[in-house]
């Protein structure tokens, strides 16, 4: 296990990733990074997350922001109710302190047991195991498991290798190893999800839809029709209503 522990700490002190969300320890500031890298690649983030810290720095600044700026600060990161739900955590949090226990953090709009231990990892160091996509292929290629290793066996054995008092490094090195170095392509384990391809897709059309709301207050349904965003538009417009994104009147629809 030293050994292990040793061999990951090592390469990662000459080969870490420079990662602004890696110089706090500010736990709202995690919250944002952990909610922008979900389903969305590090280099897109990167900008999106130091351009929303400038306009909401603190967890009050976001709560009282109006809905429209929140998602335009947003757009173009996709899936984006995920701005809805933090605005929705921060009002939430505004005036009391920020959660330190899984189930707290889980029961805020939004977070799931990934994102609370991420948040327990990178904010307090707390000593509890964070598996995504790269960490996982590191426990299976490295302990030697098979692929289909329930996750239940695979956070014992994730919890059991974290070295005392430094999950928030550990973690760290453990996503850069198996981002950069023991990838998919190079090991041959899969992921167990794949996204989806966007051209085309329901998220393509939600952030053009998106993008002409912010531009003008209200689209008519025929006009937004028209544009050929999607053949299944009532759809979309049916789950942005009920995400609580749009509002559909008569004719047309416009930002909540």
């Amino acid at each position: 296990m030293k050994q292990l522990q040793q061999k990951i700490l090592f390469w990662y002190n000459k080969h870490k990733r420079d990662l602004p969300w890696r110089k706090t320890r500010n736990p709202y500031h995690i919250l944002v990074s952990e909610v922008m890298l979900q389903q969305t690649q590090v280099d897109r983030v990167i900008p999106y997350y130091l351009r929303w810290l400038k306009k909401f720095p603190t967890i009050e600044k976001l709560a009282r922001a109006q809905p429209r700026t929140v998602l335009n600060y947003w757009s173009g990161l996709g899936y984006n109710n995920r701005a809805l739900r933090l605005q929705q955590t921060a009002k939430t949090l505004e005036g009391k302190s920020f959660p330190k226990t899984e189930e707290e953090l889980k029961a805020l709009p939004g977070i799931g047991p990934y994102t609370a231990r991420a948040i327990l990892s990178f904010a307090f160091n707390k000593e509890v195991p964070v598996i995504d996509t790269n960490i996982r292929r590191i426990l299976i290629h490295e302990l030697k498991l098979k692929e289909n290793t329930l996750p239940l066996e695979l956070e014992e054995r994730a919890k059991k290798l974290i070295p005392k008092g430094k999950s928030r490094i550990w973690h760290n090195a453990l996503m850069d190893y198996g981002a950069i170095h023991l990838t998919s392509r190079k090991t041959g384990i899969k992921s167990l999800s794949k996204q989806s391809k966007f051209e085309g897709s329901e998220r393509q059309a939600r952030g053009k839809i998106l993008k002409l709301l912010l531009a003008q207050k209200t689209i008519s349904l025929i006009s937004l029709k028209q544009k050929g965003f999607h053949n299944n538009i009532d759809h979309i417009i049916a789950k942005m209503v009920k995400e609580n994104i749009i509002i559909k009147e008569a004719r047309s629809i416009r930002l909540r």
